[in-house]
């Protein structure tokens, strides 16, 4: 789980992470209780809302800790920004506050409700998960811990684990249940769908079923030689020789590029305090470009990558990287609004250390490992047992669980599996899908297989399909806007900058 990336394909699995408000973070008093929202006041009823005389924006801010940032409008839904007081520490609420930024995309409290999160930024204007148009549902998303401005101040690092972010999902569920009664889904890709599978794991009361996406699980994460056989086999033979000679030569060729890199940080302001050289971030760039390009491209694109490298001119060799891997993605500018990601991939998600043997002797440094991303002045430690402790609950206590991976998506190497125990669940591979699998990318009898599922779990399948699941359909029709990402790539919320973070 590595650098920043600016995207590069159609993905069409979550909502944005665009950057939004600048609303801030900061200490607080204690936290106060997830109770119950109480009806405030006897505006007029919303068009769509049902079950209460009181408009819905006063339902939601009679909340306890819960305030509105703006309120943004949009045809059939309304739409909110806001924040939620949360404790620091989960288990000592008493030890302070900050503030955490969620958004809410309200259709009607008789519909089911999705329960997103990206596991990094939230966005700030209107937008809709690939499950949320399946139910037709309202849709909550939560920005995770310690990704600005949902940060504490001042932030002690050791409070940004899996179990704090499950338990910050739970009191903003437990706060919003008594309004939106109707079954709940909680869902995210790469990231965001491991956050929806550590929510289940901690909390396996709170949700009627979970879609995940495109989910890592690095079981042991100094066992990484899955990934080394995904690299020998992927895509063809041509594709690879292709990808290999330009990741060769940009190493060879480091003395002219890395000057260029060098002009390219002054032009742009741009430094290395974190990484500790302009070297080490050319090199990390070069080393994740067979990887970012396995990660959100497909096999077509390989016409893009220069057949002869080695004849190819340093431009050519240039644009390649940077249209895949990305220049900025490890200097300090570039790193400083992932260091929350580095940290848990460093201290419990893990992260992979492939060997990419074609490459001889060229690499300095190899394929450096997160701690080299967060700033020394943040402690660090690897927790192993994290993430076994969390495939061993998935294999035996799955229950309403749907995975869906691309195959052609390096990431899916070591994924989720499911064991004897697991009931109700289902793990499903997109044909020549990447790190943008969905859904609606399944082949046609496991993609309405999946829909069927999440319907049914959602409690809204359709009688047609409660007797025939062949039959199952999103309910809700495809929305230009709404179901297409800000930067004009259909529903994924993966973050808009160039690297190899899931």
């Amino acid at each position: 789980m590595r650098k920043a990336f600016r995207g590069v394909l159609s993905l069409a699995v979550l909502v944005g992470t665009v950057s939004a408000t600048g609303a801030t973070a900061g200490a607080a008093t204690a936290a106060q209780p997830a109770t119950a929202a109480q009806s405030a006041t006897s505006r007029t009823v919303t068009s769509g809302e049902s079950g209460t005389n009181a408009d819905i924006k006063d339902r939601i801010l009679a909340i306890p800790g819960m305030s509105l940032v703006e309120e943004k409008p949009y045809a059939g839904y309304r739409y909110f920004v806001l924040e939620y007081t949360q404790p620091v520490d989960h288990r000592r609420p008493s030890k302070g506050t900050f503030q955490q930024r969620l958004t809410l995309l309200h259709k009607d409290t008789s519909r089911p409700t999705v329960f997103f999160t990206s596991g990094y930024n939230v966005s700030t204007n209107p937008s809709r998960s690939e499950p949320t148009r399946i139910v037709d549902g309202n849709q909550v998303s939560l920005e995770y811990r310690f990704f600005t401005p949902s940060r504490p101040s001042p932030a002690d690092w050791s409070k940004l684990d899996i179990r704090q972010a499950a338990d910050d999902q739970h009191r903003v569920f437990t706060a919003l249940k008594r309004i939106y009664a109707k079954n709940w889904l909680a869902t995210g890709g790469s990231k965001g769908g491991m956050t929806a599978t550590y929510y289940e794991r901690f909390h396996p009361r709170d949700m009627d079923g979970v879609v995940a996406y495109v989910a890592p699980n690095d079981v042991v994460n100094k066992e990484d030689s899955a990934y080394d056989r995904f690299f020998g086999h992927v895509g063809t033979k041509e594709c690879r020789d292709r990808l290999n000679g330009v990741q060769r030569e940009a190493l060879i060729r480091r003395g002219p590029l890395g000057e260029r890199f060098r002009e390219y940080a002054e032009v742009n302001g741009y430094t290395f305090s974190t990484l500790g050289s302009l070297d080490r971030a050319y090199e990390a760039v070069v080393m994740d470009y067979v990887w970012a390009f396995w990660q959100y491209s497909l096999l077509a694109d390989c016409d893009t990558v220069p057949a002869d490298a080695k004849s190819a001119a340093d431009q050519e060799i240039w644009d390649s990287v940077d249209s895949i891997s990305g220049f900025s993605a490890y200097t300090d500018q570039g790193l400083e609004r992932y260091v929350p990601y580095y940290y848990q991939a460093g201290t419990q998600l893990g992260s992979p250390d492939i060997k990419q043997p074609w490459l001889g002797k060229l690499s300095r440094y190899g394929y450096q490992p997160p701690r080299n991303f967060v700033p020394r002045d943040i402690p660090m430690k690897f927790q192993p047992s994290a993430m076994r402790d969390v495939d061993t609950w998935v294999k035996h206590r799955a229950n309403r669980m749907l995975y869906v991976y691309g195959e052609n998506d390096p990431w899916g190497s070591e994924r989720f599996r499911l064991g004897a125990g697991a009931r109700d669940s289902y793990v499903m591979t997109v044909p020549g899908g990447n790190h943008g699998a969905n859904v609606a990318g399944l082949e046609e009898a496991d993609r309405a297989k999946a829909t069927a599922a999440v319907l049914r779990w959602a409690g809204v399948a359709p009688a047609a399909v409660q007797q025939d699941p062949s039959q199952a359909k999103p309910l809700a029709k495809f929305d230009a806007r709404l179901d297409v990402r800000q930067d004009g790539r259909d529903g994924r919320d993966v973050v808009n900058e160039h690297g190899v973070r899931p």
